[in-house]
Formats: C-alpha cells, structure tokens, sequence
C-alpha cells in the first residue's frame, strides 16, 4: 500500500510542477553543475520576497569559502626506462599509511569554519531553504568543503528538496543514487531511477535530458525507442549549438577531456595485452618517433629548433599553445609570441624580406591567419575587427585558408566592414576548396538559406565535407537534415547518431570530465568516481569503462606477495563489482571490445554475478570474432584445453592459441608456453589412448592443377632457377672443344620440350588405353546380347513346335479361321515367325 502511495505522490508532483515555481539554488539547473565554486541565483521574485533561512544560508557560504581549495591541472609526463624502474622501486619498499578517523569522529572532531557552516546550513534546511538543503546534500555527497561523504544523509537531502518543489538538480540526483545505489544509500532500482530522470528532464535539466536520451537509446530499464531518444537527444544538442554559438565569431572553443583512464597504462590488461594497445592499436614507436613522448618533451624539442631558427617548430610551438590538449592548457599570450616569431622574419617594416627559403612564405601567411583569427575573438588580445582585418588581407597573399575564412565573417556579419554576402561567398568557397571545414560549414548554411530545389543537396555536400573533420556545426547539421528529412529522406537512427555526437562533444555544457579527470590526477580516486558515474549515465562510453576500471577488483598487476609488497586497501566506496559489471555491460554495448572480456571474465570468476561459464563463452566468443582480441583467444584456447565450458579438445585449444599469436606478436611468451604444455597433455593422451582429441598436423593445401598450369608453373619455376642471382656464369662457358655458342638457344627450353613430349605420349597412352578398354566393354556387351538373342529365338522355336502339334488334333469347339490367321490374333505371331524361318 505503502508502494502506491508513493507512486501517486510522484505522480502528483508532475502534475503540479508545471505550477510550480522552481527556486534557483547551488548547481544551477541550466547546466547542472556541481562543485565548491557553485554560486546562488536569485530571481528577481525572490529578491522582493525574503527566503526563509536566506541570511544564515549566505553566513555558512562566507565561512565556506575560507576553505575553498580547487585541484590545478598538472601535465602529464611519460617517464623513461629509469624514471618506470625508479617507480616501481619505490613501489616495493614498504610505506606506512594513516587511516583516516571514522566518519562519525571525523564530523565530530572538525574544528572551525565547516563545523560552523555546517551548523548553520541546517538552521536554514530546517526552515525549507532550499540552497541549504541542496548545499548539504551536495557536501555530503561529493565530499565538498572537506565534509567527511554520507550519502544516506545525501540521499535524504535531495529526495527532500524533490518533494519541497520538485527541484530538477535534486531530482536528477535521486534518480543517479537509485541507478548506482553508490555507497549503499539506497537500494538500486532503475525503473525509480528512470521515472526521476524523466521528472528532471521534463523541466529541462540538460544532464536529465541527456540520460533519458541514453536509457530510451540503449534499452535501459525500457524498451528501445528511437523516437523517445532522438527527442531528448535533440533538446541537449540544439541547447549545444545556442550556447557554441553565443561564444565569439567562429563559436567557443575547448580541450576535450574525454579519455579513458585505462589507456594511459596500456588499457585495462596493460600494455600489449588489450585491444586498445594491441594488434592495429599498437603504438609503432622507433627511433625517429615521438610515440611515447610526452608533450613536455615535444615542447622543449620544438623550442630548440625554434631557437636556432626554425621557423616550422614556431609555428607548431604556436598551434600547441593556441588549440592545447589535455595537460597543455590553452595559452594565448605564448602563442602569440611564437606565430609573431615567424611573421617578423618574412615581414621587415612592412614590405617582404629578400631572399627567403620559400616555405617561410606560406608559414608566415598560416601564422598572420591565427594572429588574425585571435584579434577577431579576442583571444589574449583585446576584440578588433580593424587589426583582424589587417591580419587576414597578409594571410591571403598567400591563399591562406583560415584567412580566407577570417575575411569571409566579417563581410558575412559586418564586423568592422560593410555586409556583403557576394564577397563573403566568394571567400568561403576559396578556403572551402582547401578543405578547411568551418568555411564549409558556412557555406552549406549559406546554400540552406537560398532555398532552391537543389540546394539542400549541395549543402549537405559540403556539410558531409566538413563532418569529416569532425566539425561539431556539420555534425548538427546533418542531424537535422535526417530529422527532419531535408534533401533526404528522414531517418531516425541517422539523426540520432549525429545529435548524440554533439551532445557529447559539448564536454563543457553537458559533463564534469573536468572536475573527474582533476581529481583523479590529484589522487581522489573516490571523487573522481562520483564524477564519473554522472558522465557515465549520460551514456559517454569513455566514462563507463572508467568507472568500471576503477571498481574493477581484478585490475592486472604483478602478484606479488603482501610481505613483499604492502598495498593500502582501496577505499570501501571502490568495492562494488556489481556496479562494475554493470558498466562493463554498458561499455561492451558501446563497441568497447576490452570491456567484453572484461564480462567473460567476471561470469567465468563469479565477479559482481553467479558464475555462468555459458555466458563466459559468449563474451569470449564475441570478442573473438575477426581476431579482434587476443586475449580472448587465448581465453577459448584454455578452456578447450581444461573442458571448462567447451568441449576438451587439445587440437582446437592449440588452434585458439595459434590465432591468439596471429592477432597479437606481444603474446609470444605466453602462448609458447602453453603450447608447450599442451604437447606434453596431448602426447601422454596419445599414449594413454586417451578419449580426448590430440594435437594433429594440419594437411597441407594442395591444389588440382590442370595439365597447362602445370606447365606454365613448371616453366616458370625453370626460369626462376636460371635467373637466380646466385647462378655461377662460369657454367655458361662452353665445353673445350664443343660446338661453342648455340645462339640464343636454351638448354632449359630443350629438357622443357623433352618433358612436355613424354607428358603427350603418356596422356596419348592413356587415351589409348581408355578406348582399348571402352572397345572391349562394347563386345562384351555385343555378345551378351546376341546369347540374349538366341535364347530368345529358341524359346520362339519350341513355342512352334507345340503349336504344329496341336494343329495336328484341332479342337472341334475352335471356330473356323481360314488359310491364314486374322491379322493380331493370337497365333498370328507364331504363324509369321514360323513362315519366316522357312
């Protein structure tokens, strides 16, 4: 009863939300966002009417931010030989670690501005404040502030706050707590989850809308529904698009943080054994190659060069700088530095240097293009359309692209110039035509706009141009085109492709990769999972397989012994295998081939499930499939090898361990050794006149060849002797006495014909011989049908015979027939035989 009370509750809160009016607190619903640097929104309604528990709300904040302590990236540096043997050196001396105090004294115990914070947080949560209520919820969750993490307590907080005016960012929270039941607050449920998911999204909560998005997609606690999915996936992607375009001209840009935690050791089997670092994934490192440099070292390479002048390595020092990459942080006064370092050796006052390498041209017009491109967006300069336009115009002497593309905004948007579509056009297709794919872009929107017949299929020309360089403006594009069927039929799963792509492309909008991947460099391994989890339920497969891998119980490491290697126990809230398996799962869905081992390998051990040797194989078998993972193969190969869920079969076993070897080299050692002991198992089976199947050679191929391939081989292969190198030209020489030189005349073409004319007198033989025998068939045959023919006539003979005596008696009732008998009666027969053979 209790059950459907509290459906109906929920039910009614939906109803009643469209009549509500939601209070803006720590978070913000807009992006659903969480963290120490969170900030109240007032309404202009709430300004003129006082919040209960407002002021003490705003005193715990002041006392908060006193201990605000925000993590700072730090670059990632790949260490050598003996940096990786210094490591793990340090690794095996025995460390002595501190517990922390339990939760409760912990709490206790905290002297300070937190325990005066938190006392006045729940004054104001007591009186229904509403950023009270989230605040806390949010510290007890997350961990913010140094508040020791309770996620009961959390778990409460935000139900509360969903009840008080169903609050999007508590309901999206609940819905969170009761998909992953982290930290044992609540059981996990994931139709509840779901229903809360939709609750927040219906209120336009992005992350809620994302989720629901990727439930309805993957079939998750509802059936698949490509309609219910491309609907919330297009609200996140066109909330994408408003806010890339609200950046400055050319959009907003960032450094992608979305990566798996895994790939940095080499994926979750290490270096060589996962698919990831294997086979056609592995890093073909030599010499000459920067494979397994870090970006500290490229810079410092590069800064080298730059030095001794070197004007390619400044303008790439500079492109670093400018675009960045994770653990390179975008830095627009360094790269400025650099590109000005090529312009000034191609421009000297003004007018072109003489005699320069002809490459400086076209890397100073490249370096003027970017140096434009950042006076236009104000990046690290102050926004002046007039310098851009100075900047783009030197660019162009030299057809540089991104000038082209630079000039064509302004005309396009009059910034700094008169507006003129013509010439804008113009520009766009010049840098189009160089395959810079913004200017594509532009110029697919541009033909979208005219609104001819045959427009939309030239846009959607270039939009599938410049969707090859993954530019997020061509993916959108193409998404609505399949949406809404413009110059193309509509297809949703098409459309859902593309918006789901520019969902999860706007990391910053949408995700806390941020704040996880910080923390996980910092060394929270804890808060780093909470954040993963979030970015894993909006269905980005990277964070999926991040959070499994770090609950994963079986990561691979050396065994070595507790004595000889002390390792701190992992934190209670990283022991879920469940959950792990779960992800696993989910990541497996997404193409995530380690990840499907990873499944087998949980059914096969019992891990987070119970056992299921079948479904083992069938993770195994899948990620076998093509040769994908080696390890998989190896994996089938034990298991026929030991009858653990497959037949025991020695030859198969030896056959999944030789396509293990074929897909992955780096498997040598351990194939070879189990090969070894499976020859030792399938000879003393053979001895024993064992019931297994033993180890038996593979035939070898062979292939009927046809009297002219023969030859021609035969031919072929005599050649290939002669022409060898390594034939001695002595024995070229003639005899002593000899005739000499017979031409051009080979001896080889001699021996050729010789033989070819015994194979045509053996094949005339056998010919031969088939018709000797064909022709005595024939006699045979002849003769068994004349004895047949003779027999017959004399069984005929004596048939007249016994008829001559019975004309010698007529019978007296027979009727009278004449000379002759009437022609088909029954002694006409014998009558004709019998007059013949007189």
């Amino acid at each position: 009863m209790r059950r459907h009370l509290l459906w109906l509750s929920l039910l009614l809160q939906a109803i009643a939300l469209s009549h509500a009016d939601e209070q803006k607190i720590l978070g913000s619903d807009a992006d659903g966002s969480n963290g120490d640097n969170a900030h109240v929104e007032v309404t202009a309604a709430q300004e003129a009417k006082p919040v209960p528990g407002a002021e003490l709300f705003d005193t715990a904040l002041n006392e908060l931010r006193k201990l605000h302590k925000p993590f700072k990236s730090r670059t990632q540096k790949q260490s050598g030989i003996l940096g990786t043997l210094l490591q793990l050196g340090l690794k095996v001396v025995p460390t002595l670690r501190l517990s922390a105090p339990p939760a409760e004294t912990t709490k206790a115990a905290r002297p300070g501005p937190l325990v005066h914070a938190v006392k006045l947080l729940e004054e104001s949560a007591a009186k229904n404040n509403s950023d009270a209520l989230y605040l806390l919820a949010e510290m007890n969750f997350y961990g913010n502030y140094t508040h020791p993490r309770d996620f009961k307590v959390a778990f409460d907080y935000y139900q509360r706050l969903a009840s008080l005016n169903g609050n999007s960012s508590a309901q999206y929270m609940v819905g969170l707590m009761y998909s992953t039941g982290i930290g044992g607050s609540v059981e996990r449920d994931q139709a509840r989850a779901l229903l809360y998911y939709t609750f927040a999204a219906n209120q336009g909560h992005i992350r809620a809308e994302m989720t629901v998005a990727h439930r309805h997609h993957a079939g998750i606690a509802t059936t698949k529904s490509c309609d219910n999915a491309v609907k919330y996936y297009k609200r996140v992607a066109d909330k994408a698009m408003v806010w890339y375009r609200s950046g400055p001209p050319g959009g907003m840009s960032w450094v992608s943080e979305n990566y798996r935690i895994a790939d940095e050791s080499g994926g979750v089997y290490g270096g060589g054994a996962s698919v990831s670092s294997a086979g056609i994934n592995a890093v073909k490192a030599h010499p000459n190659s920067d494979a397994n440099a870090s970006i500290e070292d490229i810079i410092e390479y590069l800064d080298l060069l730059s030095q001794k002048g070197d004007f390619k390595a400044s303008f790439n020092l500079g492109r670093l700088y400018y675009e960045g990459e994770r653990g390179l942080p975008k830095n627009f006064d360094i790269a400025s530095h650099y590109f000005f370092m090529v312009t000034r050796k191609f421009w000297k006052k003004g007018r072109i240097v003489d005699n320069y390498k002809p490459p400086l041209e076209k890397y100073a017009c490249k370096a003027a293009g970017f140096i434009g491109r950042m006076h236009l967006r104000g990046e690290g300069v102050k926004q002046s359309f007039a310098l851009a336009k100075w900047w783009f115009e030197r660019g162009m002497t030299h057809s540089d692209a991104q000038s082209q593309f630079g000039m064509g905004l302004l005309y396009l948007h009059g910034y700094g110039v008169e507006k003129n579509i013509v010439k804008a056009t113009a520009l766009f297709k010049s840098a189009a035509e160089q395959d810079f794919s913004p200017a594509q872009v532009q110029l697919g929107a541009l033909y979208l706009d005219q609104g001819n017949a045959e427009d939309p299929a030239a846009a959607s020309h270039f939009f599938e141009m410049a969707a090859r360089h993954g530019n997020l403006e061509a993916y959108y594009f193409i998404a609505e085109m399949n949406y809404f069927g413009v110059g193309r039929d509509k297809s949703c799963s098409q459309a859902i492709t593309y918006y789901k792509t520019v969902a999860e492309r706007t990391e910053p909008l949408v995700s806390s990769w941020t704040e996880a991947n910080l923390a996980h460099e910092d060394g929270d391994d804890e808060l780093a999972l909470l954040e993963y989890i979030g970015a894993a339920e909006q269905g980005y497969e990277k964070a999926q397989n991040n959070v499994a891998f770090l609950l994963d119980p079986e990561q691979s490491r050396l065994p070595l012994p507790q004595w000889l290697y002390p390792r701190a126990q992992k934190p209670a809230l990283l022991h879920d295998p469940e959950l792990a398996l779960i992800y696993w799962t989910r990541s497996s869905r997404q193409g995530n081939i380690d990840a499907l081992v990873k499944m087998g390998d949980y059914y096969l051990e019992g891990i987070g499930a119970a056992a299921d040797v079948d479904k083992a194989v069938q993770c195994y078998t899948g990620a076998a499939e093509f040769h994908q993972s080696a390890q998989a193969l190896y994996n089938l190969g034990w298991m026929h090898e030991n009858g653990l869920g497959l037949n025991q079969d020695f030859h198969l076993a030896k056959r999944y361990y030789d396509q293990a070897l074929e897909t992955n080299e780096e498997a040598y050692l351990p194939v070879t050794l189990s090969l070894l002991k499976l020859r030792a198992r399938s000879a003393w089976n053979t001895m024993t006149n064992g019931r297994i199947n033993s180890i038996q050679d593979e035939p070898a191929p062979s292939k009927d060849w046809s009297l002219s391939e023969w030859i021609a081989n035969f031919l072929q292969d005599d050649l290939m002797y002669y022409d060898d190198e390594e034939y001695d030209p002595l024995f070229d020489d003639g005899m002593p006495g000899g005739d000499g030189n017979l031409g051009d005349f080979d001896d080889g073409i001699v021996e050729s014909l010789v033989i070819i004319g015994l194979m045509a007198a053996l094949v005339f033989l056998i010919m031969y011989r088939q018709q000797r025998q064909q022709a005595a068939r024939r006699r045979e045959e002849e003769e068994t049908r004349r004895q047949q023919q003779e027999q017959h006539q004399q069984q005929q003979q004596q048939q007249r015979d016994g008829a001559a005596q019975n004309q010698g008696a007529p019978n007296q009732d027979a009727p009278n027939q004449g000379l002759f008998p009437p022609g088909g009666g029954m002694g006409f027969g014998d009558w004709a035989a019998g007059a013949v053979g007189h």
